[in-house]
């Protein structure tokens, strides 16, 4: 299930911003790491987000994970404590910036999260622990796997534009409950969502 808030994303001052050739910044997208994600998943994200959302992405160096995050009782890791270290971790050029884990998040309100996303901010976080099949106790399945991570990178990151669920079930934008629900859904966007956020990345200047 995703889960929405709002906050804003303070860069560093110090940060050299890479600019275009007619010195306007390029929108760059981010990928961080929280602790170690397998470099042929964090390839395939890459890849993804710069065919769907158009914009330079680059992987940050891993962060560790907050020592507070972790809940002894629920064995889970608090993804609104994660989100706060990430959101100050915002490079000064960021337009999007996605955290991953491996871990699996909850929020206090329910029994676990997929991932989490600022409406119209600059900030999105996944965990992958409930997207494996071993995690039901199932024989490791690369392809799904990737298929689910995909999708929902697609749902966090289009939280971030300003896309909120969507009631068609095939779209990458409605809501999941559970791992079922995402695997009903495609790797796109519905038309009116598509034309939504194609919208806000003209706006943002992403190429085409």
């Amino acid at each position: 299930m995703s889960h929405c808030r709002w906050a804003t994303c303070h860069a560093r001052d110090s940060d050299q911003k890479p600019e275009s050739p007619d010195h306007g910044l390029i929108p760059m997208f981010y990928l961080l790491p929280v602790e170690q994600i397998e470099p042929a998943i964090q390839e395939e994200i890459v890849r993804f987000v710069v065919r769907i959302f158009r914009c330079e992405t680059a992987v940050l160096a891993p962060m560790d994970m907050p020592e507070e995050a972790f809940d002894p009782d629920r064995k889970q890791y608090n993804a609104t404590l994660i989100m706060r270290d990430i959101i100050g971790r915002c490079p000064a050029d960021t337009v999007r910036l996605l955290g991953v884990t491996e871990k699996d998040i909850f929020i206090p309100m329910l029994t676990y999260i997929f991932g989490q996303a600022q409406v119209e901010g600059p900030v999105a976080f996944l965990s992958l622990a409930r997207l494996r099949q071993e995690f039901y106790g199932l024989p490791a399945y690369h392809d799904l796997l990737l298929s689910r991570i995909l999708k929902e990178t697609l749902h966090e990151l289009g939280h971030t534009f300003g896309l909120v669920h969507c009631l068609d079930p095939e779209c990458a934008m409605s809501l999941s409950i559970n791992v079922g629900d995402i695997d009903n859904k495609m790797i796109e966007l519905c038309g009116s969502c598509h034309v939504r956020l194609q919208d806000k990345l003209d706006d943002l200047g992403c190429s085409k």
